[in-house]
């Protein structure tokens, strides 16, 4: 996200002596993406990040796919998953090839230690519970429907509020961005952009940590995870500036495009990195055509896989569908609205559905772990009478921080549209 950001105490020029209370120089730092040609920032450290004590255990981290099988629609059902571990040893991934990785977290317990991912960004969506990312750039609260950006190298520690907790998880080689056709050449989202500046959230709270002691710091590269021990705290920044940061935005401030008639896809997308595309599908008006069909048209992904996260509302084109679920539509084989759905939209106004897209340009590779969700039975419940009939996905209570969201948004008054709710489905696309 190419804006200017400044927390904490700076020097009044870059790469000059600054220096701490007690006369030692502070230790700078700069992180930056593409070499020196890329967005960067400045950190100063209490400490030089360098200082390592020890390095302790290795552990491998390489995905394992699944055996190769016939070409195919999945329906990955993941909302029994039982909460496990810490923040980091939950997730597990679904979906892999070699730009991104798609997967699910739902922690159970505390981190006890801090984490770097030196292997590509991250997006955390944040379907079900409250906490905050502290970071070496600051705090980040986050709640239900926040997109949580981590930029790769970024050092924190995820501390969760007390309740469920469901994200899921995106990994990213590249950089994670707004997408291209929505900014200006000097970067700002342009009026036609369904977000703007005003909806992202950034670090605004800095807090430097002095404390001495063992601070382990877990760090993702290479497909291995290693242990680093430092005699100080890890968060021990007093001030920085700079275009790389970590920044959230939330599904509820996307202002969705509609029109006469069906809209496809790209209208939706909020992010994008090298090969795949993210996009936000939120409750909306339908289109206004009086002949308009408000379901989508069957589809052939003859160069992309596409995958729907849903998470809440009525998604009229699917059935037998849950809160928490995936399909997997990948390219080479058409999907399109199920039997019935395309006559049973026919007037209506507008839809609750909310779901994430994402859409990648190479195959993406069912992982090991995904196999024990999947429904064997979806490839077929394009039959007349296959997978039960639609129906809606339901809301619950507790909606976000103190059950509102702070610029309004989209969802009816006393419910969440986010959070995982009692039982029946249907779905979108």
């Amino acid at each position: 996200m190419p804006m200017y950001h400044s927390l904490g105490l700076i020097p009044h020029k870059r790469h000059t002596q600054f220096r701490r209370p007690d006369g030692k120089l502070f230790s700078e730092q700069l992180m930056g993406s593409k070499g020196f040609s890329g967005m960067s920032s400045l950190l100063y450290h209490h400490n030089p990040p360098t200082m390592v004590q020890r390095i302790g255990d290795v552990r491998d981290m390489t995905v394992q796919l699944a055996p190769r099988e016939p070409l195919r629609h999945h329906h990955l059902l993941t909302r029994p998953v039982k909460a496990m571990g810490d923040p980091i040893e939950a997730r597990e991934v679904l979906l892999w090839n070699t730009d991104v990785n798609m997967g699910i977290c739902r922690p159970a317990r505390p981190m006890d230690y801090f984490y770097r991912n030196g292997m590509g960004d991250e997006l955390y969506f944040i379907h079900q519970g409250t906490g905050r990312f502290e970071t070496v750039f600051g705090t980040l609260p986050y709640r239900e429907g926040d997109y949580v950006i981590l930029p790769r190298g970024t050092t924190y520690k995820v501390v969760a509020d007390k309740g469920e907790q469901r994200w899921l998880v995106i990994e990213s080689v590249s950089q994670i961005e707004t997408p291209r056709r929505y900014r200006n050449p000097y970067g700002q989202q342009m009026e036609h952009s369904p977000f703007c500046e005003r909806d992202f959230r950034r670090p605004e709270k800095l807090e430097t940590h002095v404390e001495k002691g063992e601070y382990e710091v877990r760090v993702k590269a290479r497909d291995e995870l290693t242990s680093y021990h430092f005699d100080f705290h890890p968060l021990d920044v007093v001030g920085w500036d700079g275009y790389l940061y970590p920044w959230i935005f939330n599904i509820e401030d996307f202002e969705p495009i509609t029109g006469r008639i069906h809209q496809p896809p790209p209208v939706h997308q909020n992010f994008e990195g090298h090969n795949f595309v993210v996009c936000s599908f939120c409750p909306r008006k339908y289109d206004y055509h009086p002949l308009s069909i408000p379901v989508p048209y069957n589809h052939s992904n003859i160069d992309s896989d596409e995958i729907i996260y849903y998470v809440n509302g009525n998604f009229m084109s699917r059935r037998g569908i849950d809160v928490a679920s995936f399909t997997v539509h990948p390219q080479g084989i058409p999907h399109g609205p199920h039997p019935g759905t395309v006559e049973a939209s026919l007037g209506k106004e507008s839809t609750e559905e909310l779901a994430v897209m994402l859409d990648t340009f190479q195959p993406l590779h069912m992982t090991a772990a995904a196999l024990k969700y999947d429904d064997q039975g979806y490839p077929t419940s394009w039959r007349e009478h296959g997978h039960g009939k639609p129906a809606k996905l339901a809301e619950t209570k507790n909606g976000g921080r103190n059950g509102a969201h702070s610029r309004g948004g989209v969802k009816s008054p006393g419910k969440n549209r986010l959070a995982p709710g009692r039982k029946g489905a249907t779905t979108r696309k």
